[in-house]
């Protein structure tokens, strides 16, 4: 028996499409325990059926098969407090916990970087995966070769806030809402940004983030699939936030603010979600193993 815990996550923070994200502190919690045929017990948010046919067993035979072996049957006892198609990474850490699972019960073939490097391949962009197997702050990127390079830093002791609206936005579906290419001067905008972000969480300087999650290439493009995300982000900004930003491919907005504006970002955020929640989340490590005694 092994049990994991695999951290949410927010990913792009604004200009750093497919590259940056967080770790965050909501987990999905997933006992697995040996059986004669594959299940998959779910709770929490949403609904998944009980099939070997999801994204846990998916990574959890890929897993074996990377390393030349037949995976045997699990049972998967999932607990899953992370909210589906919202944006804050819920298949990623349902992938990672797969590849891990997999990997811990073959005594480290893998290692970390081996679970990362094939739950990238596997999710084909390393934005999410990277914060859920590391933890705090990552850029990642897609090597010439195929294979991926991901760096992280310690996030500071920022605010954050997250408003989960309760209607879904599919990534296939915000993804197919951007353009096919861009001018040079939107590359140039979301480069530059992109490059400030990791300043600010090295110098621990949130003020920069005024400027650093500012996006030019896929925020415009996925406003028709969340209403209120323009003018929820101009309140919050209006109201002394740090930042404001589409967590992945939405719906969900993050705000990264100081505790003096803390209470008006929340309301802003409430009214933004109308029947959806606001959570304030910190920064989390990436994810843990432990074999029970």
């Amino acid at each position: 028996m092994l049990h994991i815990r695999v951290p949410a996550t927010s990913a792009n923070l604004g200009p750093g499409f497919d590259c940056l994200g967080i770790a965050l502190n909501v987990y999905l919690e997933v006992t697995t325990t040996p059986s004669e045929q594959d299940h998959f017990l779910y709770s929490g948010e949403g609904h998944i059926p009980d099939t070997p046919d999801n994204l846990m067993h998916e990574g959890f035979r890929a897993a074996y098969s990377r390393c030349k072996q037949s995976a045997p049957p699990v049972t998967f006892d999932v607990t899953n407090p992370i909210a589906l198609a919202r944006g804050l990474g819920s298949s990623s850490a349902a992938l990672v916990a797969g590849i891990a699972l997999a990997d811990s019960m073959m005594h480290g073939q893998l290692g970390r970087d081996g679970v990362f490097q094939l739950a990238a391949e596997m999710e084909g962009h390393p934005d999410n995966v990277a914060p859920a197997i590391y933890g705090g702050f990552t850029a990642s990127v897609k090597r010439g070769d195929g294979s991926y390079l991901c760096e992280r830093l310690e996030l500071p002791a920022w605010t954050f806030l997250f408003g989960v609206p309760s209607f879904e936005v599919l990534t296939s579906e915000a993804r197919s809402a951007l353009p096919d290419t861009y001018s040079r001067a939107d590359v140039i905008f979301n480069s530059s940004r992109t490059a400030l972000w990791p300043v600010a969480v090295a110098l621990n300087q949130p003020e920069l983030l005024r400027v650093a999650s500012q996006d030019a290439i896929h925020e415009p493009y996925r406003e028709k699939l969340v209403p209120g995300l323009a003018e929820t982000r101009q309140k919050v900004l209006e109201a002394g936030a740090y930042a404001a930003f589409l967590s992945g491919a939405g719906p969900t907005v993050g705000v990264i603010c100081s505790g003096d504006v803390k209470e008006t970002c929340q309301s802003i955020l409430q009214t933004f979600v109308k029947d959806g929640k606001v959570l304030e989340l910190q920064a989390s490590e990436g994810y843990r193993i432990v074999v029970p005694n």
